[in-house]
Order: structure tokens, then C-alpha cells, then sequence
């Protein structure tokens, strides 16, 4: 497995240092985050982030897929011998979901505060996807304009979660609701922009938006025939193009 040290202004920095260095792209890596780094004020006791990337070796994960793949006959012979190590391997992975959890709680209870804005985080867990509400009279300055600080503490935490886990979870930051309200307001911005590619016979662009966003997008026109839609440009400045079906 290929490795290497990048350092930058910010984790999202360094991380992108580290692909563009080992010529991969964001899928095909694990992320381990040594320092997350400090911006200081005016300049004043900054750290840069740093970051260790690996490259995943593909070749493995095929042979991990072969192995998976074998006859079910043979499976239900060694069922009784595995049963004990599947036990411990379960209470493994809870044991590390339950750590990871916290260390995310604390980490954004922290940012928030320096931020001047103390919440209280409610977490609930939907399988591999762990859901983190934020609660508090300042709200505001976590959310951003349009949502943008909310989803920059969406993605450091998502980092965070999974430095130490054996397991892939997909961490969700949420706002007194913020994102229920983002949703509805995307919906109606996607039916307002489709009936302007309409009008204009034009391909509309919108305005880049995280993964998430751009999918509640397509979503919202998928059953529109009249329309397309697709997405261009690179991250984090991905974004949605809507035009008229050809």
C-alpha cells in the first residue's frame, strides 16, 4: 500500500496535496488525519493540517471479492467453527463505532465553541450512516450562507469519524433542522431553473454544491421528461447542469 505525508492551510488542502502527489483520486485512498492544524488569528499560531494518504490496493479487494464469492455449500460447513470470531469481530466493530461517535461529538463540541457558538449534538445511527444534529442559540454561524460552513464541518467531520474505524461510515451534520428546509428550498430552486431551460431553449448551470446536494437535483427532475440533468466541473466546485431533452 502506497503511502504519503502532505501537509496544507487545511485538511481539505493537504488531502488533495497528497492525490494530486500520488496521481489517484479521492475513492481509491484512506485518509488519516495526524494534526488537524490551526488557523490562528491574523496569521498568529497557525499550524498547517497534515494528513497520512494511503492508496488502496485494488488488486486485493478483487481477491477479497473472489474469496467472498465462494460457493455457499462451503460457507454453511465452516458456519459452526466461525460463529465465536464472527461474535468477537461484531464487538469489535461496535466497540469502534461507539468510540468513533464520540470522538466526533467532541471534536465539533470543540469547534463550536471556538467558533462562539456552544451547541448541544444529538446523534443517531441508521446502519453505517450516523446522523449529528447541533442545537444552540447561535446556530447561524455554523450553518453559514448557504450552508457552506456547515457542510466544510460536515466534511472534517466525516474525516474524523473515519480515521480509526475499520468500518466506512457516511457522518451527516445537521442544524435545527437545516437541512430539511436546504432540501425544500433546492427543490424549488431545480423546478424554477428547469422551466427557465425550457423558456430559453439554454442549459442552465447552477451554483456548485457538495455530492449530497447536486443528488436532491437530479432527484427533483428525474421524472421530468422535458429536462436533463448532469454534473461537470471538479470538486468542491462540482455542479449541476440543467438542459433541455434532446
Amino acid at each position: 500500500m502506497k503511502q504519503i505525508t502532505a501537509t496544507g492551510q487545511t485538511v481539505e488542502e493537504a488531502v488533495q496535496s497528497a492525490l494530486e502527489q500520488l496521481q489517484t483520486s479521492r475513492d481509491l485512498v484512506e485518509v488519516n488525519i495526524i494534526d488537524e492544524g490551526k488557523k490562528g488569528f491574523f496569521g498568529f499560531g497557525s499550524k498547517p493540517s497534515i494528513v497520512k494518504v494511503s492508496k488502496v490496493d485494488t488488486k486485493a479487494e478483487d481477491q477479497e471479492q473472489e474469496i467472498n464469492s465462494e460457493p455457499e455449500t462451503k460457507s454453511e460447513v465452516k458456519q459452526e467453527t466461525r460463529d465465536e470470531p464472527e461474535i468477537n469481530v461484531a464487538a469489535k466493530k461496535m466497540d469502534q463505532q461507539e468510540d468513533a461517535i464520540k470522538e466526533a461529538e467532541r471534536y465539533i463540541e470543540e469547534i463550536a465553541e471556538q467558533m462562539g457558538a456552544p451547541v448541544e449534538v444529538k446523534t443517531t445511527v441508521h446502519g453505517r450512516d450516523i446522523h449529528f444534529e447541533l442545537i444552540g442559540e447561535k446556530i447561524a454561524l455554523l450553518i453559514g450562507k448557504r450552508g457552506q460552513t456547515l457542510n466544510a464541518l460536515q466534511y472534517l467531520l466525516h474525516l474524523t469519524i473515519n480515521r480509526n474505524t475499520d468500518q466506512y461510515y457516511t457522518a451527516v451534520l445537521d442544524a435545527e433542522g437545516y437541512r430539511d428546509r436546504r432540501k425544500d428550498t433546492l427543490e424549488t430552486l431545480a423546478s424554477r431553473l428547469s422551466e427557465k431551460a425550457l423558456r430559453t431553449n439554454e442549459d442552465v448551470k447552477l451554483e456548485p454544491m457538495p455530492s449530497y446536494e447536486r443528488k436532491i437535483i437530479h432527484t427533483a427532475l428525474q421524472n421530468n421528461q422535458q429536462v436533463e440533468t448532469y454534473s461537470a466541473g471538479n470538486e468542491p466546485k462540482r455542479y449541476v447542469v440543467i438542459r433541455p431533452s434532446k
